[in-house]
């Protein structure tokens, strides 16, 4: 919350149009849809080494929205990297997802906003439906 304030506070203090700001928020809002059908599309396929085609697949969606895409994609994504940290030390044992596996994700994260092809990390015989 204190973030959206922050941006919303400077966006006026330096001037922003109001349209800039909608079309911001609007593509902020599109990107989370792409993140969300992303996660949605990696728990339905349940396919073996599939994880960083999705991660990457949901970034680069997000971003192809606008700076406001881009932006969602980014915070989305480091939430769910610190929720699963935090997650991992919660447990006992191996949790199977280690910081080398974060690393790997948020390379993948990395890759799909830069706009570099999401298909670099795709697995063979992944459904074309993905």
């Amino acid at each position: 919350m204190k973030l959206f304030l922050g941006i919303l506070l400077g966006s006026l203090v330096l001037g922003v149009s109001s349209q800039r700001w909608l079309t911001f928020l609007r593509e902020a809002g599109q990107g989370t849809t792409d993140m969300m059908r992303a996660y949605s599309d990696m728990r339905e396929a349940n396919y073996k080494n599939s994880n960083k085609y999705f991660h990457a697949r949901g970034n680069y969606d997000a971003a192809q929205r606008g700076p406001g895409g881009a932006w969602a994609a980014k915070v989305i994504s480091n939430a769910r990297e610190n929720s699963q940290r935090v997650t991992d030390l919660l447990k006992f044992g191996d949790s199977g997802h280690g910081v080398e596996d974060s690393k790997a994700d948020q390379a993948a994260n990395e890759r799909g906003r830069s706009g570099k092809d999401p298909n670099h990390f795709r697995p063979p015989g992944l459904p074309d439906k993905y």
